[in-house]
């Protein structure tokens, strides 16, 4: 017994049309021709012929400062702060980071994010301060968060600092001034970076001191 779909079928081949699709033809897609977005274009696109030098970062004379102050009564010293954001637990005055760092923490010439760049010897000699690197813009630019630069207690944040000095080593810098949006004039001198990382010498001692501690207080001592 035939169905409606079979005897439209055999009609259609007594009739000689041949317009109604078979089971294959219904699982067949369009044209391509008919898929073909017309936006498209032979060939390589533009990006594609661009130069290596078209995509390379902005130059630092570029770059757009964010810089401002983010808390005017928090009448913070840098030291505490770069202690808290950094997580360095070194006291003191900032003049006597570097020299505590030493032996301590790990310590390096050039900046990584989350090391305190340390200042050294502007106005005189026993002057500091510590700042907190929280972004690496480019091999001479980086972006600190700090407090006190203002001398009002302050926290600053998103600041620009440039390596200015001849050999590129960041010996040197400048800072951005905040108030009046451009770079200050004053050039000041970097002693170094001090990473949030315990020499092997200082994990070996931090190691002792636990030790000693636990066998004082009569704990007993988790195996490793």
């Amino acid at each position: 017994m035939f169905d409606s779909r079979a005897l439209l079928v055999a009609a259609a081949t007594v009739t000689g049309f041949a317009g109604l699709p078979s089971d294959a033809d219904a699982l067949t897609p369009l044209s391509l021709d008919l898929a073909i977005d017309p936006t498209v274009t032979e060939g390589p696109s533009e990006h594609a012929m661009l130069a290596p030098s078209s995509f390379e970062r902005a130059p630092d004379e570029a770059y757009e400062p964010i810089a401002r102050v983010t808390n005017y009564r928090s009448r913070l010293q840098c030291v505490p702060f770069a202690r808290n954001e950094s997580g360095v637990e070194i006291y003191g005055n900032a003049n006597t980071w570097w020299r505590q760092a030493q032996g301590t923490y790990e310590t390096a010439e050039a900046p990584s994010e989350g090391a305190v760049m340390v200042l050294h010897g502007y106005n005189t000699d026993t002057r500091g301060h510590v700042a907190v690197v929280k972004e690496t813009v480019s091999p001479r630019m980086v972006i600190v968060d700090h407090a006190n630069w203002l001398n009002g207690g302050e926290i600053t944040r998103d600041v620009p600092v440039m390596d200015v000095s001849e050999a590129g080593d960041w010996s040197a810098v400048r800072v951005w001034n905040v108030v009046g949006r451009h770079w200050g004039g004053r050039t000041y001198r970097v002693q170094g970076f001090i990473l949030n990382m315990l020499t092997e010498r200082a994990r070996a001692q931090q190691i002792r001191e636990s030790a000693i501690a636990h066998e004082a207080g009569g704990e007993a001592l988790p195996l490793s």
